[in-house]
């Protein structure tokens, strides 16, 4: 499958914008707060996830090293009972794709990777994660919304990342000042019928901490 590209519109200040994974590395410079890779899956995979019965999705969470990622990935869709076939080969080797580029930009062993299908308004208010950073990318409904706030309120302009595009976000544990005051939330979307897929990951330094 090809990516094919859609651009970013009035991206805020201190989120990068990346046209291919390798430019991702603008995320550990300073003063960026965020770096989106500026993708957009190929039509017949979201074709694909879009036909799938939301009751079909895969969900997990675990902890793990970041080398039996696909094995973890390939086990979560086997429960989901996702028949085989080249959309779910593209989408467990995508996973994995991601998973090794942000741990060795983040130089982390084990990763924390949550895949869920998302139907309510769950982490709908605006916020920044208690972690280092972390990655997300939406395969199946909108995406991630940000703006900066630096005084605690909503972001008066919001921003969403297209879907299939992966998003880098620091956390609260970034050690940057001063602080961007760039915010995220997960779109509310209770009641409209709408599923979103997203995956999560989070770098682990040390697992032994981790639940």
């Amino acid at each position: 499958m090809s990516f094919g590209q859609k651009a970013v519109k009035n991206a805020a200040i201190g989120v990068a914008i990346a046209d291919d994974p390798a430019s991702l590395t603008t995320f550990l410079q300073p003063g960026c707060a965020a770096a989106i890779w500026r993708r957009q899956t190929a039509p017949n995979f979201r074709q694909w996830l879009n036909n799938l019965d939301p009751e079909s999705l895969p969900n997990g969470r675990v902890v793990l090293p970041v080398n039996t990622v696909p094995d973890a990935i390939q086990q979560l869709c086997d429960m989901s009972g996702l028949e085989e076939g080249a959309e779910r080969d593209w989408f467990e080797n995508d996973i994995d794709y991601l998973a090794k580029t942000f741990s060795g930009l983040m130089q982390a062993k084990y990763l924390r990777l949550r895949l869920q299908a998302v139907t309510t308004n769950a982490c709908r208010k605006f916020h920044i994660d208690a972690i280092t950073a972390r990655l997300v990318c939406t395969y199946l409904g909108t995406g991630t919304q940000y703006g900066i706030s630096m005084d605690g309120d909503d972001p008066k302009r919001v921003f969403t990342v297209p879907t299939g595009a992966p998003i880098l976000l620091r956390g609260t544990l970034w050690p940057a000042e001063p602080k961007s005051g760039l915010l995220h939330r997960s779109p509310p979307i209770e009641g409209t019928g709408e599923t979103r897929l997203v995956l999560v990951l989070d770098p682990v330094f040390d697992p032994d901490v981790e639940e």
